[in-house]
């Protein structure tokens, strides 16, 4: 069992940053694989980025990918998504993911573990 836990979103305006961070508990974090998923309003969860246990290895979707950052500290059982250039389209509850064995990383059901998830909103 694995519980994660998120920390507060906001509300940011275009062109601005913002960092996500998600804790881990229940479970040693170092053999996690951690991804960050979001949904906007009426839209499918989609996929943001993902991060492998050593950190190693990171993957992001071609719509964050250059502005958006995935890492992860061990030692404080916690990934981050560190959010940069922000859009409009950015919008969405934002949702941390875990699992101990990741096949696709980008296809949410790999992922065991979720968050409760957290509103980042964006203004124009």
């Amino acid at each position: 069992q694995v519980q994660l836990v998120e920390s507060v979103g906001g509300l940011v305006q275009a062109g601005g940053s913002l960092r996500l961070s998600c804790a881990a508990s229940g479970r040693t974090f170092r053999r996690l694989y951690m991804g960050w998923f979001r949904q906007g309003s009426g839209k499918e969860r989609e996929f943001v980025a993902a991060i492998s246990w050593s950190g190693g290895n990171t993957n992001y979707a071609d719509s964050v990918k250059g502005r958006f950052t995935i890492s992860r500290d061990n030692a404080k059982n916690t990934v981050y998504l560190q959010m940069n250039s922000l859009k409009p389209e950015d919008t969405a509850v934002y949702y941390c993911a875990a699992s101990v064995v990741v096949g696709r990383r980008e296809d949410s059901r790999e992922y065991d573990y979720w968050g409760q998830g957290t509103q980042v909103t964006v203004s124009s």
